[in-house]
């Protein structure tokens, strides 16, 4: 009696823990750990399609907050990269029109140097003219 006790002892727990390594029998494991392995591979859209898919399937199971829950947060950090790159390529626009906006800059100021040139060599040219007509003037 002393050793069977034991021995049923370890055949239960055997038979229990036998039960843990079974795969689970819930309905819709499958979609699950498909989009569970979706998302840790990075197919956020294919992970989002399979947890709807889920949703649709069983909106009342056990796990469909837990499936809400990753699909939204994987909607969100989808939304999130969109935004970065909607971003991004306005960042790209805005660095091309400044560079163009320099270049322009640049060439006026180019402008402003040459006019200002110009004007004094003819404030230049004026005054020896005025200089000319004085002398004449006095010649008179």
């Amino acid at each position: 009696m002393r050793m069977r006790r034991p021995l049923a002892v370890l055949l239960l727990t055997a038979a229990g823990g036998g039960c843990a390594w079974l795969p689970s029998m819930q309905p819709g494991t499958a979609l699950l750990e498909r989009g569970d392995q979706l998302s840790r591979e990075g197919a956020f859209e294919a992970a989002v399609t399979s947890y709807n898919d889920y949703l649709t399937q069983y909106p009342g199971s056990e796990a469909a907050s837990r499936v809400r829950a990753s699909r939204d947060t994987l909607r969100a950090l989808l939304s999130a990269r969109e935004e970065l790159a909607r971003s991004q390529a306005e960042l790209v626009r805005l660095r091309e029109d400044l560079a163009r906006m320099r270049d322009d800059l640049a060439r006026r100021d180019h402008d402003l140097f040459r006019v200002r040139q110009e004007s004094e060599r003819l404030k230049t040219d004026l005054e020896r003219l005025k200089q000319i007509d004085l002398k004449l003037e006095r010649r008179k």
